[in-house]
Order: C-alpha cells, then sequence, then structure tokens
C-alpha cells in the first residue's frame, strides 16, 4: 500500500514545519472574527500554532497572532486558546494518536 503524503504547516512562533495534525489552525473570517479552527477547513486567512501550551503563551507574551493576523486579539481569546491546547496535549498523552 502506498504511503500517503502528510501535509506540513508552518508554526508561527517557532517557525518550524510541523504535521498539521500537531498544530491548531486560527482561522479570521472575512468579517475580522477570530476563532480557533480544530478541524482546519474554516474560511479565511489561518495562522497555525502548536499544541504546546509554552508556543502559546509565547504567542501571547509577544502578540505574534495580532501580527500575523492583523487584527488585536484580546485576553480573553489567548486565554481560550491556552486552555483549549493544553485540554488537547492532556488528552493526546492520555489516548495516544487516533
Amino acid at each position: 500500500m502506498k504511503k500517503r503524503k502528510v501535509p506540513l504547516r508552518k508554526s508561527v512562533v517557532s517557525g518550524e514545519m510541523k504535521p498539521k495534525k500537531e498544530l491548531i489552525r486560527i482561522a479570521k473570517s472575512k468579517e475580522g472574527e477570530v476563532s480557533i479552527d480544530p478541524t482546519g477547513k474554516k474560511p479565511g486567512r489561518g495562522a497555525y500554532v502548536a499544541l504546546e501550551p509554552e508556543e502559546v503563551k509565547e504567542a501571547w507574551k509577544k502578540k505574534i497572532l495580532d501580527r500575523v493576523l492583523d487584527i488585536e486579539l484580546t485576553e480573553d481569546f489567548y486565554q481560550e486558546l491556552l486552555d483549549y491546547v493544553t485540554h488537547q496535549k492532556a488528552r493526546k498523552e492520555l489516548f495516544g494518536n487516533e
């Protein structure tokens, strides 16, 4: 059986290329709404961050997502993102790769 190509994406924080499944997409719609995109299929501009709480904290501290998506994000959004990433990382460690 032929091996499938693993889609790679670049983290906006570390600049590393990683498999898409190891990253979380942040999507900005045409209306200017920013949301966490677990499916990676929402329309709009996307930016990827690794599923690492340290990387989210760095993005928060340096306001990297604000710059990349050209919008001012709230502290609540960064907190929601941090909570989501922490939860997903814990799930991955508990259940392994699904």
